[in-house]
């Protein structure tokens, strides 16, 4: 990561207004980082995420939607 990248992130944390706020923050950070680590476009893989997490039962496995297993299931 950049400095001036770090230093940025550093300061959106300042509006994170509650703690349950600043760990939604996290975990889509953490989704979109995790995405292009992965090799895939950051917005393309939260639509799926957005457009899939919702039509999941309760016995449905969620780790379907992890960016290393979408992967594997794209078209080459």
């Amino acid at each position: 990561m950049r400095l001036c990248a770090a230093a940025h992130n550093r300061k959106n944390w300042l509006f994170s207004q509650t703690p349950s706020g600043a760990q939604a923050s996290a975990a889509i950070y953490s989704l979109i980082e995790t995405a292009k680590v992965n090799g895939l476009s950051p917005y393309e893989y939260l639509q799926f995420v957005f457009e899939t997490l919702p039509t999941l039962g309760e016995d449905d496995d969620l780790g379907t939607l992890l960016p290393w297993r979408w992967k594997d299931t794209l078209p080459v």
